[in-house]
């Protein structure tokens, strides 16, 4: 994963451009892109500081809301299988992918059919 650029440099950066060198001109000194300097400014503007955001974190589960309705499917059907499952919940309004109901099935430690029937 890449790091943030120091803060020293965003500093600079927003100083440059502060006493009126434009964001491409800073870009190009600081060999930085563009688009950082429009944000690193943007960002002082609004909160008075350079500091880079919080960088990763911790996400929820997309179907932690959903697990009594997975397991309530799958106790009425002993068979379901992943693909049958997502057709199942995107009939309830939650567009995901395979992937991400397997993932989440792994994750609660619950089993699942993996070939539909007469396979």
């Amino acid at each position: 994963m890449s790091r943030a650029y120091s803060n020293d440099l965003r500093e600079r950066v927003v100083s440059a451009v502060r006493s009126g060198e434009t964001c491409r001109a800073a870009a190009a000194r600081f060999e930085v892109s563009v688009a950082s300097v429009v944000r690193w400014s943007q960002r002082h503007r609004e909160t008075g500081s350079v500091k880079p955001c919080k960088l990763g974190g911790y996400r929820p589960w997309l179907l932690a809301p959903y697990r009594n309705f997975i397991a309530e499917q799958m106790k009425q059907t002993p068979h379901l299988t992943v693909s049958r499952l997502q057709k199942e919940l995107a009939g309830q309004g939650v567009c995901v992918c395979r992937d991400t109901v397997w993932r989440f099935l792994r994750h609660e430690g619950l089993s699942f059919k993996k070939k539909p029937a007469g396979r």
